[in-house]
């Protein structure tokens, strides 16, 4: 007889390895989304650090209408986009992160209480690996135009650019 009726599916080892393995995997996943979110806010606030230089040279630019103003605009323009990428990973990985947690108190309530919540962690844990895929994509679509923006600001030097320097 088991000392916690209810809380053990199966008094064998194995049933009890089972449980214990099931109620760490959201635990886990949430840690993980735990650290893409941090990573995510550190680069928005570079991001937002860059948009202050970029304004504030803009602002102090002699001739609005230079070519380093466009140059400026047009970073300004890419750092935008960036931030509307990792606004979005941000809350999809948010709302990962919610589901991780509600899958876990999902099994929690599904071992005391021995009810049937196969639906709910499914739903919950399938919304949280979807969150968490979304927020990588947005997080991949944020490198594009940060990479993008490197190249179009002249930071890097274009494939043609670099053939030219090595003829001369």
């Amino acid at each position: 007889m088991s000392p916690f009726p209810g809380l053990v599916p199966d008094e064998s080892v194995d049933g009890v390895a089972h449980l214990i393995q099931t109620a760490l995997t959201p635990v886990f996943m949430l840690s993980g989304i735990g650290t893409l979110l941090n990573m995510f806010n550190t680069r928005l606030a570079r991001v937002s650090d860059h948009i202050e230089t970029v304004r504030d040279k803009l602002e102090n630019a002699d001739d609005k209408g230079s070519n380093s103003a466009a140059v400026l605009l047009r970073r300004l323009t890419h750092l935008h986009y960036r931030t509307l990428l990792l606004d979005a990973a941000i809350l999809f990985g948010g709302v990962g992160g919610a589901s991780a947690c509600g899958s876990a108190f999902a099994l929690f309530l599904g071992s005391v209480r021995d009810s049937a919540i196969a639906w709910w962690l499914v739903l919950m844990f399938g919304n949280a690996l979807v969150c968490t895929v979304i927020a990588l994509g947005m997080f991949l679509g944020d490198s594009i135009v940060a990479w993008h923006g490197l190249r179009v600001t002249t930071f890097l030097p274009h494939k043609q650019e670099m053939l030219e320097s090595q003829v001369d």
